[in-house]
Formats: C-alpha cells, sequence, structure tokens
C-alpha cells in the first residue's frame, strides 16, 4: 500500500532528471517549434528523436540495461513524460516508449530481447492497435480477426485511433482467435492499409490502418494476452495522467503570468477578487491531480497491487481536472486566449484529446467501480 507522503516525494537524482528534461525540451521544443512540427507530414522532429534516444535515453529509460534500456524505474520515466505534457513535445513518445513498451513489458522474453532493444534506441517507433469503430477500450471491444494461414497467422479487420499510426515501423495489434484475444506483431508495415485521421489535436496524430491478410507474428500464447494488455493499458494510464498533470500545470503558469501583466482600470487583473480565486481554485485542483497520478506511479513503479485502481482513479480525474485548467487559462486570458496565435487552444485541444485516450473519466469511474469493489 502507498499511502504516506514520503512515497510520493521526488529523490534527488529525479530532480536532477526534471531539471535536465526540461531544459532540454525548453531548448528542442518551444512554442514555435511545436507549432512547426505539428504542422510537418511526420508530426514530429526526427532529429530531436534521435537526440532523445542517444543523448538522454529517454526511450529506453525503463527497459533494463540488459534490454538495451537504461534500467530506471516507471517513476523516473515518469518525470519525463510529465515534462513532454508540460512541453506539449508532439511526436510518438508516448505511443512508443510509453503505451507500446509497456505492453512490450508485458511480454514474454523472447518478445522483449526482439522488439524492446529498436524500442530503446529509438530506431523502432511502436505503437499498440487496439480500438476499432466501437472506440472500446476493453476486452469485449477487440473483433479484428486473426487466423492461422499454414503455419503463420494472418489478420483482418479495422483498426482506429492508433497513436502515431502513420509513422510506425511496429505495430502491436490485439486481435481475437478462436481462443480469445491474442497479440500480434506487424513489423512488415509496408502490408499495411493506413490513413491519418483528422483530430482535434494536430500534437498527438492519430491513423486508421486496415488490415486484409495481413502477415502477423504472434506474441506470446493464443488467447490469453488480455491479462498483459489490461496490465499495460494499466500502466500507461498512469503515464497518461502525469502527463496531463504538466500541461495542466503549463495552463496555471500561462494564467498566471498574464493574470500578473494584464491591467483593466489601471490594475493587473491579478488582482481582482474574481480571477485570484480562479487561479487558487485552479492550484488545489492540479494539486489534487498530481497526488493522484503520483499515486498511480508509485503504483506502477513498485509493481503494487493497487496499480489497476490508482491508475483509473488517476486517469478519471487528472483527464477532468486538465480540462478544468484549459478552460480556464481561455477564460483569464479573456479574447487573445481564442486566437490561433495563443497557445492556450493548443492545450485546450490537447486536454481534449488526451481526455478521451485510453478511455474518458466515466469509463475509468466504471473500471474505478469495478476494481474496489462498489
Amino acid at each position: 500500500m502507498i499511502s504516506s507522503a514520503e512515497g510520493f516525494a521526488a529523490t534527488e537524482e529525479q530532480q536532477e532528471l526534471r531539471r535536465s528534461v526540461r531544459a532540454f525540451l525548453e531548448l528542442k521544443s518551444p512554442e514555435s517549434e511545436v507549432r512547426r512540427v505539428m504542422e510537418s507530414p511526420e508530426g514530429y522532429d526526427p532529429g530531436v528523436w534521435r537526440q532523445m534516444a542517444d543523448q538522454l535515453g529517454f526511450q529506453g529509460l525503463a527497459i533494463p540495461e540488459e534490454l538495451g534500456g537504461t534500467g530506471f524505474s516507471f517513476a523516473e520515466l515518469g518525470v519525463v513524460i510529465e515534462e513532454t505534457g508540460r512541453a506539449l513535445l508532439p511526436g510518438p513518445f508516448f505511443g512508443s516508449a510509453v503505451l507500446a513498451g509497456s505492453v512490450l513489458m508485458c511480454c514474454d522474453d523472447d518478445a522483449k530481447s526482439r522488439y524492446l532493444p529498436g524500442v530503446a534506441s529509438g530506431e523502432t517507433i511502436a505503437t499498440l492497435a487496439l480500438t476499432e469503430q466501437s472506440g472500446r477500450w476493453d476486452a469485449e471491444g477487440i473483433q479484428t480477426e486473426a487466423r492461422r494461414k499454414g503455419s503463420s497467422w494472418i489478420l483482418n479487420g479495422t483498426k482506429t485511433f492508433v497513436l502515431d499510426g502513420h509513422i510506425a515501423n511496429l505495430v502491436l495489434v490485439a486481435g481475437r482467435t478462436a481462443a480469445g484475444i491474442s497479440l500480434f506483431a506487424v513489423d512488415q508495415t509496408d502490408s499495411l492499409t493506413r490513413r491519418e485521421l483528422s483530430m482535434l489535436d494536430p500534437t498527438r496524430r492519430q491513423a486508421r490502418i486496415d488490415f486484409s491478410d495481413t502477415p502477423a507474428e504472434l506474441i506470446g500464447f493464443e488467447g490469453l494476452a488480455w491479462p498483459a494488455l489490461s496490465h499495460a493499458l494499466d500502466l500507461a494510464a498512469a503515464g497518461l495522467a502525469v502527463e496531463q498533470v504538466g500541461g495542466a500545470q503549463r495552463c496555471l503558469e500561462l494564467a498566471v503570468e498574464y493574470a500578473k501583466t494584464r491591467r483593466q482600470f489601471g490594475k493587473p487583473i491579478g488582482s481582482f477578487q474574481a480571477i485570484r480565486h480562479k487561479c487558487a481554485d485552479l492550484m488545489l485542483d492540479i494539486e489534487c491531480a498530481r497526488g493522484a497520478a503520483q499515486y498511480a506511479v508509485q503504483a506502477a513503479a513498485s509493481g503494487a497491487a493497487e496499480l489497476p485502481a490508482a491508475a483509473s482513479l488517476a486517469k478519471a480525474y487528472c483527464s477532468e481536472a486538465y480540462a478544468r485548467a484549459a478552460a480556464a487559462n481561455i477564460q483569464i486570458h479573456g479574447g487573445i486566449g481564442f486566437t490561433w496565435e495563443h497557445p492556450a487552444h493548443m492545450y485546450f485541444k490537447r486536454a481534449k484529446s488526451s481526455g478521451l485516450l485510453l478511455g474518458d473519466a466515466a469509463y475509468h469511474r466504471r473500471l474505478l467501480a469495478d476494481r474496489v469493489g462498489i
């Protein structure tokens, strides 16, 4: 049970990691670069991606050293995720290093040794193809058919909302066989039909992928993939919650900076009670979200039994807290906050898209109720 405040305190090493990550992202992913990159065909900067892997080891932070990573825990990975959320870093970091990486870490040793070194080095951009037309993140929503063809497997079906599906060179696919939910790897990506989706949030690309007798390799045992997938989704939900906290914190910083400098009636608007109270409410909301997210991250790092409940709790609360912070940031800025030239709208769009990713708040409340026996 992770319950003490001491359990959430950052170590000196984690604090230094945060300073390093923030300095790197302020240099490599300022607002001007975010705008440039999110309009590019790839949706990320390959040069920055290589620097993240080669110089800083971000992609392999929570991957064991013997598999090409740096061998830190999910707690250190959470620090990096939070800072990428604060900076609105465009690109495949969450989809590859966090979501797909978590899936692979839950796989058998053969799959780990085959795929994780590429993820850690950044050479492999991996993604998980799970959701379909229903948009569901549970086992019942998986209808893509997988069947044997000779000694191999083929896939037929359609996956939607696949993170970075337009550029991924390793697609992990949740499919249904006669035995149940199974996991497959497709690294012959020229056999896929991809279509990038028009999404609200241009900083996080998603795609539709069609499988038509697509060759695939079974990972692990047929019909036994859902427990590992469910655990990986909980890890990713904890990571996404802490990313949402990073974005919400930046919304608060932008709102406070503006309230201190924008003047009306000869005074900074931050001196008006309505604005002061709104900023104070935001800070309280975000600190509550931070506590929930850190609880989930620490549960993920320690392998605690309460991870499923903690992850759903964090994802539900942080999704709504981020949305409230992004909306309040726009309100405090007034008319300028609605313009394309101001970053407030980019955080609002990210808040909305991340609120739906891995299941919305209502979905995670239902999961939480089931997991704690309500």
